[in-house]
């Protein structure tokens, strides 16, 4: 490790190869806390490179726990997080939306360690029991249309640095990584990042994958369609700047996004969204992401016929009858 730490000090990269070595010996505990403290800290004072990206994305899709859910059309929509705007968990809630709309969802998700309360956060404290057990995932699909997989059951490297990315308490690379390691290996993703210099290595990495993507980051940082600016999408189309005007929406102050201060909170604005109880903006904001992955699925659909989609799907309470049979099961 102290070689590799010179390595980061003088501001030199890894090759891919150099990268996957790296993390494997992280998972598999070949280095002490304060060695991976030291090289996540140090890690994050640059910008992380395709080819290191690629090289950790390798490491953890080897050592993950398979899962073969039996079926091709499945959509994850996960963030990077890491965009320090404390929103309640929007993501996840568009994830209910999109499976209560009658597609295959498997959302992997962890705890927050930048944000008070991360999508496996909520969905525990709603009474979600994280498994890893094949069968009884693919029962939740076939149940409720979406299973949910909390990454450090997955994925031996993120357990091992649970802790100290917890003490630490910012954003790592392991951030990064989330929405590329989904252990599933999902055909579509909508994916949000923190920043345009991420979303660029990561559509770099999308093009020579066989998945339908769309990468998305609000201009004013947000990992997700805000509605508080406009925001830029990455897919197999290229790159766009979507107008939130053009797409009919007003915009939104980032007050009326928050979430709560506490997990319990953060539930409340969950379940208030699910329930039909809670404000326009947070409607919006949950159907806006749910149509951009909608429209991630069926690219010949228009945006407006994927939002109805989805409203539909949050208005007819089909989306909580997927929350609850999920949780139920």
């Amino acid at each position: 490790m102290k070689q590799i730490l010179n390595y980061l000090f003088e501001n030199k990269t890894f090759t891919r190869d150099q990268s996957k070595e790296i993390l494997i010996a992280i998972a598999q505990g070949k280095y002490n806390n304060s060695q991976m403290a030291a090289f996540m800290t140090a890690y994050c004072m640059r910008s992380i490179t395709v080819n290191e990206l690629e090289g950790f994305r390798d490491a953890m899709l080897e050592l993950c726990l398979p899962v073969d859910l039996e079926t091709n059309e499945l959509i994850d929509l996960c963030g990077t997080g890491g965009d320090g705007k404390d929103t309640f968990n929007i993501s996840t809630l568009a994830s209910f939306v999109v499976a209560g709309a009658g597609y295959k969802v498997a959302k992997h998700g962890n705890y927050g360690v930048s944000s008070g309360c991360g999508s496996s956060n909520v969905m525990e404290f709603l009474g979600y029991r994280f498994t890893n057990d094949n069968d009884k995932l693919k029962d939740n699909i076939n149940k409720s249309n979406i299973c949910f997989l909390h990454a450090p059951l997955f994925h031996p490297a993120m357990k091992t640095v649970a802790p100290i990315r917890k003490e630490l308490g910012v954003k790592t690379f392991f951030n990064m990584l989330g929405p590329m390691v989904n252990p599933v290996k999902p055909k579509n993703q909508l994916v949000g990042v923190f920043n345009l210099e991420l979303a660029r290595i990561y559509a770099y990495l999308y093009q020579k994958s066989d998945v339908k993507y769309t990468i998305v980051n609000a201009l004013d940082g947000y990992d997700e369609v805000s509605l508080t600016c406009d925001f830029k999408t990455f897919s197999a189309d290229g790159e766009k700047i979507n107008s939130i005007e053009n797409l009919g929406f007003k915009k939104l102050d980032s007050i009326e996004i928050l979430g709560g201060k506490s997990i319990s909170e953060s539930a409340a604005i969950f379940m208030k969204v699910l329930n039909g109880e809670a404000t326009s903006a947070q409607n919006n904001v949950v159907l806006a992401n749910a149509a951009l992955a909608i429209k991630t699925i069926g690219p010949e659909k228009s945006f407006s016929d994927c939002f109805y989609e989805a409203e539909e799907a949050l208005i007819s309470k089909k989306a909580l009858k997927s929350f609850k049979t999920l949780v139920e099961n």
